[in-house]
């Protein structure tokens, strides 16, 4: 029976990461420090102007995926706790600084989507060493696969290479609550701390939805949890707390789901209220808003609403 195909063999790329026993011994391991990972990606904000930007207008990624073996990024993390925050905080400061250049100089600068994301991830077929670049022009709209750039430095040459992925081989990607920063983007390019407030707030999931109607084609509704209890409600919904999901359909009820994230264990639990409610193809009974009734919701689960709108839960 063949074995399990690596990311790299998938991409037809696995030579590079077969290494002789010796040479690897032979190496110093790299030692990731948070002055590597802001200069790497500054470095990485610096090439996406150069391969997008045409004419006179400059065009840059929203979302940036830094991605390490996981022991690494668990050396990286620990005892820093905080230090991905103050190091997207200088990030973005910069980015202001050198997009300020280009509007100086007559470029046009325009964004081409309405906040900056970070990420931190780890993939167990990257090898101690190794850092890897992943790069979205729109994070949270349509993702077209010419978007998805991912940037590999193998331990072994040193040298970096591009290649242009789908979103399928990015299922094998660990996320990390602690590793995930989303802030909005200032037109006026100006650095503003109060703008940097989400920096170290806790995320505890990240919700996915499609939705059936026809201006919403091809599109995602993207919400993040930062409340350990939320509502998930639909387009009659007048409420604007952080802790409301709205999904501006009429196949949603007002409310349909209550969400809680259990800190004593862990967990995800769901209580519904709509119409109809299939969790992993199972139904949810519908309880009274006044008396929910909990069922566990686990990580990576299908929710589908009233047999039409699907929502996916992630853990951030």
């Amino acid at each position: 029976m063949d074995s399990k195909s690596t990311i790299w063999q998938r991409m037809g790329i696995q030579d590079w990461f077969l290494t002789n026993e010796n040479t690897s011994k032979s190496k110093n391991q790299q030692i990731l420090t948070p002055d590597n990972v802001y200069n790497y990606v500054i470095a990485k904000f610096n090439d996406s102007i150069r391969e997008l930007s045409f004419a006179d207008r400059i065009v840059f990624y929203h979302e940036y995926i830094i991605s390490f073996n996981p022991k690494d990024y668990q050396e990286f993390m620990n005892n820093k706790q905080g230090i991905f925050g103050l190091i997207v905080n200088e990030t973005v400061k910069k980015f202001y600084e050198l997009l300020k250049q280009y509007r100086l100089s007559g470029k046009t600068v325009m964004p081409s989507s309405s906040k900056w994301v970070f990420r931190l991830v780890s993939h167990p077929d990257y090898a101690s060493g190794d850092i890897g670049f992943i790069g979205k022009l729109l994070p949270g709209g349509a993702k077209k696969e010419e978007n998805l750039r991912v940037t590999f430095i193998p331990r072994q040459t040193g040298i970096a290479q591009t290649f242009d992925v789908s979103e399928e081989l990015l299922k094998g990607f660990n996320y990390y609550s602690d590793g995930y920063y989303e802030l909005p983007y200032i037109e006026d390019l100006e650095y503003n701390e109060q703008s940097l407030d989400s920096i170290g707030k806790k995320i505890y999931a990240r919700f996915e939805t499609i939705l059936p109607e026809k201006q919403f084609a091809g599109k995602k509704v993207e919400y993040i949890m930062n409340d350990d209890e939320i509502i998930v409600s639909g387009e009659e919904e007048s409420r604007l707390d952080s802790n409301i999901f709205k999904i501006p359909t009429e196949w949603v009820n007002s409310p349909h789901l209550q969400i809680r994230y259990n800190k004593s264990d862990g967990k995800f639990y769901l209580a519904s209220y709509g119409e109809r409610t299939i969790l992993n193809e199972k139904e949810v009974t519908k309880s009274d808003v006044n008396s929910p009734a909990w069922v566990e919701l686990p990580v990576n689960s299908k929710i589908l609403l009233n047999g039409i709108v699907g929502v996916n839960l992630f853990k951030s």
